[in-house]
């Protein structure tokens, strides 16, 4: 009696790793899957990379730099010709 239980046991001690081998297989599968689409929905929607996002924030901060030194430039000339009047 012991020995065929312990034959049961060892077949359902197998089943089970076969089981959870299979399912591991199938989660990466899965993860594969969702990770794929998730890739092809990013370039359908022409989403920007980083680095670009980066570089163009870069250039907006030095033009806005730019723009106030030449505003106070501008406003520093006015002064001039508004006290030669």
């Amino acid at each position: 009696m012991t020995q065929t239980s312990n034959r049961f046991f060892d077949e359902i001690g197998r089943l089970m790793n076969d089981a959870a081998g299979a399912a591991q297989g199938v989660k990466r599968e899965v993860d594969a899957v969702v990770r794929n689409q998730a890739e092809k929905v990013m370039r359908d929607l022409d989403i920007v990379k980083r680095e670009e996002f980066e570089a163009v924030k870069e250039m907006a901060r030095l033009a806005r730099e730019d723009n106030e030194a030449l505003k106070a430039r501008v406003a520093a000339l006015e002064a001039r010709l508004g006290g030669a009047d």
